[in-house]
């Protein structure tokens, strides 16, 4: 390995580990972005009086880079990263940058950190691009300055030891975000609203909190850090976007491998409780956790168990399909493997 890099693979859980270098652009409230620069991976200087750190002004990305079944190493569908910034950045007033910028920057963040990338089936590099509001500000109101970084870190697998259905837990004491809010923004404070909860939850032995929608106590919204779909006599349903959900990528990618690939009804629409726990499978999905089933749902002291709790075969079929999508394996038929020796 180059670089004297010192990695045990096999090791590797969902930590930082420090990489070579990070992605470095500054831009005026009233510009565009232009270029930056990769610059050592390390800690930045920030005024006390920051934006982000007294008002919150931030939005941040995930994604993953890895090897292929093919040798290659690719990205999977970072063009939606590129639009949802830009939305997200829109919402809380930060300049917004094109999509090719920002491909741009995340294809050469990932080519000087490639030796950080795991071997096949050993992980994956995770990217997060973030934008912050840096200028010092006292009164609230926008920066005047931004910073735009992208550092990357190799993760393991989601499961080392195999998929363990979700043990779920419906949360009626708080909700991840209000209507005509920013719940459809990838926003750094919605994540700190799910602190509490997951946190209380955990320690009653549940892996995750389910919230409902905020203006309706009876209609389910997402996971904490993931979306939410159940399947009922074959009919995939999810939760709408109306808002306050996060349109998430593997979301839109589920839903398109099962209308496509697997000629499955899918319906994007309100999902009730009763619905929810009446269903025949549920499962999670996001980029962590890519399709994971959920075994149980708990709501009040009543447990809901789903398919014996065990992962049910539509959702197997799904994570199946989308796996071998990104390794590879099999034909890639909406265009959604970027290569990384083609985007340099």
């Amino acid at each position: 390995m180059k670089n004297n890099i010192d990695i045990k693979w096999e090791e590797l859980g969902f930590n930082i580990v420090n990489t070579k270098s990070m992605y470095f652009s500054k831009c005026k409230f009233d510009e565009d972005w232009k270029d930056g620069s990769l610059i050592p991976f390390g800690n930045i200087e920030l005024s006390p009086a920051a934006c982000v750190l007294n008002y919150g002004q931030g939005v941040f990305e995930g994604t993953k880079s890895f090897r292929t079944k093919k040798n290659n190493i690719i990205l999977f569908r970072p063009d939606m990263n590129a639009k949802r910034i830009k939305h997200s950045s829109k919402r809380l007033c930060i300049p917004e940058m094109s999509e090719t910028f920002f491909l741009k920057s995340v294809f050469k963040t990932v080519k000087d950190n490639i030796d950080y990338i795991p071997p096949l089936g050993k992980g994956s590099l995770y990217i997060r691009p973030v934008i912050w509001g840096t200028s010092p500000i006292l009164g609230v109101g926008p920066a005047e300055e931004y910073t735009f970084l992208i550092y990357v870190c190799p993760v393991g697998p989601y499961f080392k030891k195999g998929i363990k259905p979700l043990d779920l837990i419906i949360t009626t004491e708080f909700h991840r975000a209000a209507p005509k809010g920013i719940g459809n923004a990838k926003a750094i404070g919605n994540y700190s609203a799910s602190l509490l909860p997951v946190i209380e939850a955990k320690k009653r032995g549940y892996d995750e909190v389910i919230y409902l929608d905020a203006s309706n106590d009876s209609i389910i919204e997402e996971v904490g850090s993931a979306n939410i779909f159940i399947v009922k006599d074959n009919i995939l349903k999810t939760p709408q976007l109306n808002g306050s959900i996060l349109p998430g990528i593997t979301r839109d990618s589920v839903i398109k491998i099962a209308s496509d690939l697997l000629k499955m009804r899918v319906e994007e629409t309100n999902v009730s409780l009763t619905d929810l726990l009446n269903a025949d499978e549920v499962f999670c999905v996001g980029t962590a956790v890519v399709v994971t089933p959920v075994g149980s749902v708990t709501h009040k002291t009543k447990k809901f168990l789903f398919n014996n709790g065990r992962m049910g075969d539509c959702t197997m079929r799904l994570r199946e399909k989308l796996i071998k999508i990104q390794k590879q394996e099999i034909q890639d038929p909406f265009g959604w493997i970027y290569d990384l020796k083609d985007n340099l």
